[in-house]
């Protein structure tokens, strides 16, 4: 079983925690996780993009001018695309950018990008983080004791005290166990989280 230090937030190790095998000292697989965040990432696309082609545009039913004898190149129509105005080549159109990920993947994707933040030492186990009221500056002396800058921060449960704490830090964010994905994991050059964080993940996908 993979052994991590288990830290205040004032950086000082307390004791160390034993992380389960299954989900902290899995096998990487880095093309399963690269598959599940081009999926994640396509099913952020909108996919509303559209522009007119040559057969859309308004106008361009007569010859522009006659086909010889003017001097000029030879122009069809108005529409076409080198006209001002003119149609888009290969105009995109609206579609659905959706991929469905298997739960299996999913979950060998998670297993991957944690065991992966293990083995780099980009985890910080915390022993429990509370703030009495939301300020930035309580935040920003935790950070900056463990030396963290661009962060994630998972906590058990949602947490408004700590979310609002953070809001306002660049390259910082926080939520909780049940929503991280492994782009928001492998985003991010250090994860903070938190001793029952870390249970409920090992609840979910030992």
């Amino acid at each position: 079983m993979p052994k991590v230090g288990l830290f205040n937030t004032e950086a000082k190790q307390v004791s160390e925690i034993e992380l389960s095998e299954v989900v902290f000292g899995a096998e990487v697989k880095t093309h399963v996780m690269h598959q599940v965040v081009v999926a994640l990432l396509a099913n952020k696309r909108q996919g509303t993009q559209s522009a007119k082609t040559r057969s859309e545009v308004s106008g361009g039913g007569v010859k522009p001018w006659r086909q010889k004898g003017t001097g000029r190149a030879r122009q069809g129509s108005i529409r076409a695309p080198q006209w001002i105005h003119g149609g888009i080549v290969f105009a995109p159109k609206p579609r659905d950018y959706r991929m469905s990920i298997p739960k299996s993947m999913r979950k060998v994707a998670m297993k991957s990008a944690l065991t992966s933040l293990v083995q780099d030492n980009q985890l910080v186990v915390l022993e429990s983080l509370e703030i009495e009221a939301p300020k930035t500056k309580t935040m920003i002396n935790i950070l900056n004791a463990f030396e963290a800058k661009k962060t994630l921060i998972i906590t058990a449960e949602s947490n408004e005290n700590i979310f609002k704490s953070v809001r306002n830090i660049e390259g910082v964010e926080v939520m909780p166990a049940n929503n991280i994905n492994v782009y928001d994991l492998l985003k991010f050059p250090k994860v903070m989280i938190t001793k029952d964080a870390v249970s409920k993940i090992e609840e979910v996908y030992a």
